[in-house]
């Protein structure tokens, strides 16, 4: 009887300021699909780190031919990395990972597990994480407030570390859009898919390169990405201006009329107004800019990340599906 092909895994890791990190999670990595009996490459996507980790990883693949290793020509950020990966892996299914090895490696097996029940992207739930109350607060907040933002229903406190079916990456491959926010575009695409919840620990090295600035730029990304209803409030905003304006004169008529000692007087009043109205105009102005902003960023087409270099690279191209075809001249589709 003919075995089934074994199945083929491709561990795609963002790296920014993560060296001493590396050499642990290519062990802990290499250890948890040595346990699963599977093929398997790891890619780590040097995005222009400032520190040694070029050094670091061209050591590693020279010693482990299985180790992958894509050098941007200057830091794109996470979401690129994971891009970059995401084309060249080979394997019937990937699994994106943060460098700093906050997304624990051992958790993948209860990802395979869920994969092999027929699920097409297994996401990591962080139900708590090792971090200051705040942010934790701060987190939660803001992955309901997107929910309930967005157009397409988004997994609560889920990351980018999961593990996605070839055919969910082919999807996602695809896409054209160069603003990519991986956790998004996954709720998008749809297929099926599930949580596994964790404990999300500390860095083990180093500091955070994330701050209370940079989160906000994410959190604007992703409802800029996945919501209409900043545009939404804008006709809300109006709706309510006019209807207190239209109040403000009733009560100015009736102040005027039965309690002209009362009624409101001066340049004060007007001040106020003024500063209440033109401060909802430059809230309306920048929820539109935004928006105008990602459009431009969009239409000029620029490729989200540029290779400097690869080591390793896969010998076999990319699995991609056969294109769906289109239906005869003079049918329409079901």
């Amino acid at each position: 009887m003919t075995q089934p092909p074994r199945k083929k895994l491709s561990a795609i890791i963002a790296c920014y300021r993560d060296a001493p990190a590396v050499p642990i999670m290519h062990e802990r990595l290499t250890a948890v699909f040595k346990k699963l009996g599977v093929d398997y490459e790891i890619i780590f996507v040097n995005d222009n780190s400032p520190d040694n980790a070029r050094e670091v990883l061209a050591a590693l693949a020279a010693r482990d031919p299985r180790v992958v290793v894509i050098n941007h020509s200057r830091n794109f950020g996470s979401q690129s990395a994971f891009t970059s990966g995401m084309r060249i892996a080979t394997g019937d299914a990937v699994i994106l990972l943060d460098g700093d090895l906050q997304d624990p490696p051992e958790l993948i097996e209860s990802f395979c597990q869920k994969w092999q029940e027929g699920y097409d992207v297994v996401y990591g739930e962080r139900v708590q994480r090792e971090a200051t109350w705040f942010l934790q607060i701060a987190y939660k907040a803001f992955y309901r407030l997107f929910r309930s933002a967005s157009y397409v229903p988004i997994p609560l406190d889920a990351g980018d570390f999961s593990l996605i079916d070839r055919r969910v990456v082919n999807a996602l491959n695809s896409l054209p859009e160069n603003n990519r926010f991986m956790r998004g575009l996954r709720a998008w695409v749809g297929y099926r898919q599930i949580g596994v919840p964790y404990v999300r620990p500390e860095r083990m090295f180093g500091r955070t390169t994330n701050s209370l600035l940079r989160n906000l730029g994410w959190a604007r990304k992703a409802i800029l990405s996945f919501s209409y209803a900043p545009l939404d409030l804008i006709t809300w905003l109006a709706l309510a201006t006019v209807g207190l304006s239209f109040l403000a004169i009733l009560l100015q008529i009736v102040s005027r009329l039965f309690f002209p000692d009362l009624a409101p007087r001066g340049f004060t009043t007007l001040f106020v107004f003024f500063l209440f109205l033109g401060g909802i105009q430059l809230l309306c102005l920048s929820i539109i800019g935004s928006y105008l902003a990602h459009i431009y960023d969009e239409v000029k087409r620029r490729p989200p990340y540029i290779v400097e270099s690869i080591l390793n690279p896969p010998k076999e191209p990319a699995k991609q599906e056969p294109p769906t075809p289109n239906p005869p001249a003079g049918t329409s589709g079901a």
